[in-house]
């Protein structure tokens, strides 16, 4: 454990990754032990709790999580997940406080329908992300997958839309950040509804 973030530091973090993982395993959106999630702990040196590799996001505990720095490596005890570095260089980039990966069907299926970005306009719902509801276009970036964190950062950072925060890796699911845990929370639930909306209508 690093001298600027304690032990019940981390506890609080995964408690509440904990609950928020629960939330999403029930919607069907973490199923078995895909998808994970990260909280800001510490800017200066950024260090992050993310949730650990290879347990059911239903079922996590306060202890599922790892401390990692700025390049998701673990710091002390624990395997994160293999995404981590991905969760940090987001968290570095957007300022975000919280950090959301789930693999949903519409992310998926629109993702590969529309390589070069999904467009919302004139939907209340953009409201959720602070965007006005009437009279703006905004996109919904969708990257290439890959295994290598690095390369999906970069291919994140080149496509990355300040409107909008989240962005869908084709294959594979949707990252989503906010502020907080709970707002990370909030722009999943709008952007999922965003993308269901879209994968209805056509």
């Amino acid at each position: 454990m690093t001298a600027e973030i304690s032990a019940l530091d981390l506890e609080e973090a995964g408690a509440v990754l904990a609950a928020e993982s629960a939330r999403f395993a029930s919607f069907g959106w973490m199923r078995g032990t895909s998808g994970n999630l990260s909280v800001v702990l510490s800017r200066e040196p950024l260090r992050l709790a993310v949730t650990a590799s290879g347990h059911d996001k239903g079922e996590l505990t306060p202890a599922d999580v790892v401390l990692v720095d700025g390049r998701g490596a673990a710091v002390g005890d624990g395997r994160p997940s293999a995404e981590a570095e991905l969760h940090a260089r987001v968290a570095a980039l957007t300022g975000a406080g919280a950090v959301v990966h789930v693999h949903t069907v519409a992310s998926v299926a629109l993702g590969h329908r529309h390589p070069g970005g999904i467009v919302f306009k004139d939907l209340e719902m953009l409201k959720g992300v602070g965007q006005p509801a009437h009279d703006v276009e905004v996109t919904l970036p969708v990257i290439a997958n890959s295994q290598d964190m690095k390369v999906l950062g970069d291919r994140l950072e080149a496509a990355r839309e300040p409107r909008m925060p989240a962005v869908v890796v084709a294959g594979h699911g949707l990252y989503v950040w906010g502020d907080s845990p709970r707002q990370a929370r909030h722009h999943t639930e709008v952007v999922e509804w965003l993308l269901e909306l879209e994968l209805t209508r056509r």
